[in-house]
């Protein structure tokens, strides 16, 4: 919301000294976000001026039109002569009263004007336009045509109001009052402590049989309907420069006369309006929602196929507006540049139920300044001020008459009460500020008490967000100032900590990043195109997905089972942006459908949930383990005076895999599978031993080609993906630090041939527990192929560390542990000594 100050003074009387700055300061003190104060006309000099055009010249010759203007400027020249001047601008005729600014002045943006030689005139300063004055669009698109009321000679800076200050104010949803001059004046009043010129205290006649005929069907979608007709508007009038200004300052564009009114009362109430031309009414006014199919052209020309779910005004032919949201095409008001004028107007100032606008304005991607209004909370009360604040300035302005009639439905409501003990505030902020204070902050609000130690207070119709106790004492202590609160650390209970389980996923994320990889944080959506992107059979568990119910984003509806998604898409952004050698990881939850989940229960809030009612909550969750992933692509080594480098490789996935379990004290089995996304012949299963059984723990390897084309990947992309869950059942009691012994290492070599398709980890685990107790550490270190190797086979070379805690192995013990390995390794395998 952009609050001009020139405008915020018309309801506060602030003291004159006061800046844009000065009061931005008091409004955060009371709990606004003002995010910049923009200081309008900011380094701005005259003199500017009001011109008459008195003749108009058109040069020829040059590749664009060029007009040699003589304009009136009075006495602000110094002479009384007229101006000579060179423009572009086609806008504007003799007769026309312009805006002037003479040799001497400076314009935004440091702009000194002179007289100077161009076109091959010389042009004695500038015919101006809106931008050229830091205005905005004023819907002129050129110079701007000022009324011909306006003497010659008049300062235009303080005509058009070029300098001012103003607030551009962040509004919360729970603070929809402050989307108007109204709100955000009451609460400058009450930092200040000044009173308020309410604007919607006006004299409103009171509904009669003689208005314009209104049929609401669905009460609840629309709580209240006022409707007021003018007539006899004067086509040719234009909104005065005043109104258009506020419109411009307050970020609006200004469009005519009867839309601007409805605007300007939208921004001075918080009420949203909408004009319709009568002329183009065929019947009654309805509201009820859409039926399937109807389809609505709304003021942006778009063609809109609407929802059951979708509230609308109709007239005898169907739908004619988005209730809330926008009006329809078929009944908006005429251009004055149209054959046909509009001379006739009725004035809609309904109330429309948030969520209802909110849902619409949503399915239909249309967020209005209207939707934004009513889905935060309009005033239902200000209806009938704002549509005769409307009639007023219409009568005022456009010179039209205010016919009798006055339509107003409402559904019955009562006000909204609230009980609170008189010291709730004080409990609350533990400060002490007594039922005088707190009885005077809430009037100020706006709130009427009753009471003594027990408070009846009736919240009033302009604020939805005050419904229970705390809200009220939110409102006291935001007002007597949040920097007041005292400052107390809790005592923390002794003897808790860290659980185990988070004691591990921190650990792993630290050995990840101590590994080189980055943690990447993602959102937990997906859908399912990356799902098909990704390779996932129909009958994948992993598309068995959490659909939401209010998704962020159509395209991604629904909660990830899989980590890799998002760590890809982080990858491919990394790399379109130049960043090729990429290492990321992520650990996070995914969820799993388990089939069983049961309708969640509603919890209560004015007391702690049962054990049962948080039971029968937690039963209708997914499954939510926790996975570790990590996505690799370009080099994993660099290159340089060191070496060579290297590119990272699905053998670096499983390290990393490796890794996470090292930090469980977990030894990782690795075997060849296959598995979507990772490429069939590069793809390893991972397992860990969960209660002496071989349990999956995760995948990792070489992604599929076709994956790597459709997500955009670089080329040789790995990654892996394993549950937390599974390692944390692995774990067997408490971490052991190694034993060290100080006696020496036996290390003995042996390269074994094997046939072609035996895994390499099957070898070693072969060699493990035929090695026995003395083996301290086991190292692939060389494989081999070749005709010296035989066809179909192929040589592996390890390196066996052999120790013991207790003494010095002789050659013997360590060649006999070694022949042990071999042995039990050609049982299993095949494998034969190289060389044998």
């Amino acid at each position: 919301m952009r609050v001009p100050l020139s405008w915020l003074r018309e309801y506060v009387d602030l003291p004159a000294t006061e800046t844009g700055r000065d009061v931005q300061a008091k409004l955060v003190a009371v709990g606004l976000e003002v995010e910049t104060v923009e200081q309008t006309g900011a380094g701005l000099k005259g003199p500017l001026v009001v011109g008459k055009v008195l003749t108009i010249e058109e040069l020829e010759g040059f590749k664009k039109p060029i007009r040699f203007c003589t304009v009136d400027v009075g006495a602000a020249n110094g002479t009384g002569e007229p101006q000579e001047i060179v423009c572009g601008a086609r806008n504007f005729a003799v007769g026309d009263k312009v805006v002037v600014v003479l040799p001497g002045a400076v314009l935004p943006g440091d702009f000194a004007i002179a007289s100077r030689k161009t076109y091959g005139k010389t042009s004695h300063g500038m015919i101006c336009s809106g931008d050229e004055l830091g205005m905005g669009d004023d819907g002129s698109g050129g110079i701007i045509v000022l009324p011909p009321e306006h003497e010659v000679g008049t300062d235009a800076i303080e005509l058009l109001q070029l300098v001012d200050d103003v607030l551009d104010i962040a509004v919360t949803p729970d603070r929809g009052y402050c989307l108007s001059m109204r709100g955000v004046a009451r609460e400058t009043a009450i930092a200040y402590g000044l009173p308020l010129r309410d604007p919607a205290l006006l004299d409103v006649p009171a509904p009669n049989a003689y208005g314009y005929p209104v049929q609401v069907a669905d009460p609840i979608g629309c709580s209240r309907f006022t409707a007021r007709t003018v007539v006899g508007l004067q086509p040719e009038a234009r909104s005065p420069i005043w109104l258009r200004r506020r419109l411009q300052k307050a970020g609006m564009r200004p469009i005519s006369l009867a839309v601007d009114v409805t605007n300007y009362v939208m921004l001075e109430l918080g009420q949203p309006l909408h004009a319709y031309d009568r002329t183009r009414i065929d019947g009654p006014i309805g509201v009820r929602r859409a039926e399937r199919g109807e389809k609505l052209t709304t003021l942006d020309g778009a063609v809109r196929v609407l929802d059951p779910a979708d509230l609308v005004i109709t007239d005898n032919r169907g739908p004619i507006g988005l209730a809330g949201v926008m009006g329809g095409a078929n009944t908006e008001i005429a251009d004055a540049e149209e054959d046909t004028r509009t001379t006739e107007v009725v004035i809609e100032a309904a109330h429309f139920d948030a969520i209802s606008i909110a849902r619409t304005a949503r399915r239909h991607k249309l967020a209005s300044e209207a939707s934004k209004r009513f889905e935060r909370g309009v005033d239902p009360q200000a209806a009938a001020a704002a549509a005769q604040r409307t009639v007023d300035l219409l009568v005022l302005l456009a010179g039209g008459t205010a016919e009798a009639g006055v339509t107003e439905v409402t559904a019955p409501s009562g006000p909204r009460t609230i009980t609170m003990a008189a010291d709730h505030p004080d409990k609350v902020a533990g400060v002490a500020y007594g039922r005088e204070t707190v009885v005077r902050r809430l009037q100020e609000v706006g709130c009427d008490v009753y009471g003594q130690d027990e408070l009846l207070v009736t919240a009033p119709s302009w604020r939805p967000d005050l419904n229970e106790p705390n809200d009220l004492a939110e409102e006291v202590i935001r007002l007597e100032g949040y920097e007041n609160l005292p400052s107390t650390l809790p005592t923390p209970p002794s003897g808790r900590g860290l659980t185990d389980r988070q004691r591990l996923h921190r650990r792993v994320g630290r050995a990840l990043a101590g590994a080189g990889y980055v943690e990447a944080l993602n959102y937990p959506f997906t859908g399912e195109a990356v799902l098909d992107q990704l390779g996932l059979a129909a009958d994948d568990a992993r598309r068995r997905t959490v659909r939401l119910v209010n998704p962020l984003s159509d395209e991604e509806p629904s909660l990830r089972t899989t980590l890799l998604p998002g760590l890809l898409g982080a990858l491919r952004r990394n790399d379109g942006r130049g960043s090729h050698d990429l290492a990321l990881f992520e650990t996070g939850l995914v969820f799993v459908p388990t089939g069983r989940e049961t309708k969640p229960v509603r919890l209560p809030v004015d007391r702690r949930p049962s054990d049962e009612e948080i039971a029968a909550l937690d039963a209708a969750l997914p499954r939510q383990p926790r996975r570790a992933a990590v996505v690799l692509a370009g080099a994993r080594e660099q290159a340089g005076w060191w070496g060579k480098g290297r590119p990272a490789d699905w053998a670096d996935s499983v390290e990393a895999a490796r890794t996470i379990a090292r930090e469980a004290g977990v030894d990782l089995t690795v075997r060849a599978g296959q598995h979507a996304p990772w490429h069939p012949g590069r793809c390893a299963a991972l397992y860990v031993s969960v209660n002496g059984e071989e349990t999956l723990f995760g995948h990792a390897g070489e992604l599929h080609p076709r994956v790597i084309k459709e997500l955009h990947l670089p080329e040789r992309t790995c990654a892996m993906e394993v549950e937390l869950d599974v390692l944390e059942q692995a774990v067997d009691g408490a971490l052991q630090a190694p034993r060290i012994s100080t006696f020496p290492v036996a290390t003995q070599d042996v390269a074994l041939v094997v046939a072609q398709d035996v895994p390499a980890a099957e070898v070693e685990q072969a060699l493990r527990e035929g090695a026995g107790e003395l083996l301290e550490s086991l190292r692939l270190f060389d494989v081999f192929t070749g005709e010296q190797i035989g066809g179909g086979h192929k040589s592996l070379a390890y390196a066996l560390r052999f120790r013991a805690a207790d003494r010095t192995l002789t050659v013997d013990e360590a060649t006999a542990a070694r022949d042990a390995a071999v042995a039990l390794a050609a049982e299993r395998t095949g494998a034969v000594l190289r060389g044998a």
